[in-house]
């Protein structure tokens, strides 16, 4: 059961690409089931700061092929330029090194432009969406009038499809919404052109992984967003249009569950979440400014993608409980303990008052979960430094305190602490 899938916790932007660079050192695979370029994943290794977005982490890691599964929807310009980007870093984006699923779907101009329209018909009810176009071509796949990147192969045939779709997106786009149309031949020749660059890097995702298994290679199924954003079991309708949690790894990539031996989520040690939607344990303060940090360093929270300011607030003990659940968590990374340091005391939500009534499992119910108000355990801090502890027996007491009620709570064990952006600064338990 060489598998390990790797799934955020909360809404995103907890550390995965962190965890997932820390995995590699010993998988051979490591293949992204879901998503675009909506994600992102900011590391830092030997002092130099990496984003990705729609790449997986892998890709930094010498003798790793990373795989974009067929779950994932690719945008061709913005892929060619984060390959190029890391390219000029040293990072190898050979077609050895980087495969496309040729079941992938591609994002077109058109998407973007109908997600930007129909986001500013919402007014006050908008959803935060990035405005790249994810939404709406999971919309085409679904509507089974999508691109797949398989035409890419014949890049004549690929500009072809696009003119059509960006022909049928212009309609709507001046009918509907009232909105500027597209020049569909300028695109068409665009995605052709950029179809040209691409087709090597195209492989039957599902075929590769199941050969490599078979080999007996280690693959690590790593996911975009999180668990609070999936579109069946997130904040519904404040979701990504695509299954974050643990199943949508078997779906975006092909491959069965007896494959599979561990599933790790991600969570910090406080919440974060970018874009609109309920939250109920945020601190929209000073104590949330904070936990957020000035934007002057890449382990402050702001988004790798959007370049927004996340929303900050205490850990959600009744959300977590939920992701291990629906995921199967089988073990925790946790990630920003170092960040909790700078507070007195600390609290956690481990129940929702709901009108008087005390909630412990998780309201998938909206309606609901938007009203709740979080009944708070406070915890003492530890207010010092830890950023240059690279041992876990040399936290403060009241960290590993912190630590242990979490762990003791989920019922799982917490197999690695992250106390600062560094491979180096990663405590392993």
């Amino acid at each position: 059961m060489p598998v390990t899938i790797l799934v955020g916790a909360q809404w995103g932007d907890e550390g995965k690409g962190k965890v997932t660079d820390w995995l590699a050192e010993d998988i051979h695979i490591i293949a992204r089931y879901n998503g675009g370029d909506n994600a992102g994943h900011t590391l830092n290794i030997e002092g130099k700061t990496y984003k990705l977005h729609f790449l997986p982490s892998g890709i930094l890691r010498d003798g790793v092929v990373s795989l974009m599964g067929g779950g994932m929807v690719i945008h061709p310009e913005r892929l060619l330029k984060e390959m190029q980007e890391l390219a000029t870093q040293g990072v190898d984006v050979s077609p050895q090194r980087l495969k496309i699923s040729t079941n992938a779907h591609v994002i077109t101009p058109a998407h973007q432009a109908l997600e930007k329209a129909d986001e500013e018909t919402r007014g006050s009810s908008k959803i935060g969406t990035t405005g790249r176009g994810i939404g709406p071509a999971y919309t085409s796949k679904f509507a089974r009038n999508g691109i797949r990147a398989s035409a890419m192969r014949d890049p004549e045939v690929f500009g072809e499809q696009v003119y059509k779709a960006i022909e049928n997106a212009n309609k709507i786009l001046h009918n509907v919404y009232q909105a500027p149309t597209l020049n569909a031949s300028e695109c068409a020749a665009k995605y052709s052109r950029e179809a040209q660059r691409l087709a090597p890097y195209l492989v039957d995702g599902w075929a590769y992984l199941n050969h490599a298994l078979r080999e007996g290679k280690k693959v690590l199924a790593e996911g975009g967003q999180a668990t609070l954003l999936d579109i069946d079991h997130g904040n519904y309708p404040y979701v990504t249009s695509s299954n974050p949690t643990a199943g949508g790894a078997l779906v975006g990539l092909g491959f069965g569950p007896r494959q599979v031996d561990r599933v790790i989520g991600v969570a910090k040690a406080f919440c974060t979440r970018v874009g609109a939607g309920p939250f109920p344990t945020e601190q929209d303060n000073d104590i949330g400014a904070v936990m957020r940090g000035d934007g002057s360093n890449p382990w402050d929270d702001f988004g790798t993608t959007t370049g927004r300011p996340r929303r900050c607030g205490w850990l959600d003990m009744v959300a977590l409980k939920y992701a291990v659940a629906v995921n199967g968590i089988t073990e925790l990374a946790l990630m920003k303990l170092d960040v909790l340091g700078r507070f007195k005391d600390i609290q956690v939500a481990v129940a929702y008052d709901a009108d008087g009534q005390r909630l412990e499992d998780f309201p998938v119910d909206q309606d609901l979960f938007g009203s709740v108000v979080p009944i708070y355990k406070t915890f003492p801090g530890w207010q010092t430094d830890i950023m240059d502890v690279t041992r876990w027996e040399d936290l403060p007491a009241a960290a590993q305190s912190y630590v242990e009620w979490i762990e003791q709570q989920l019922e799982v064990p917490i197999s690695l602490v992250s106390v600062g952006p560094g491979r180096e600064q990663t405590l392993l338990r």
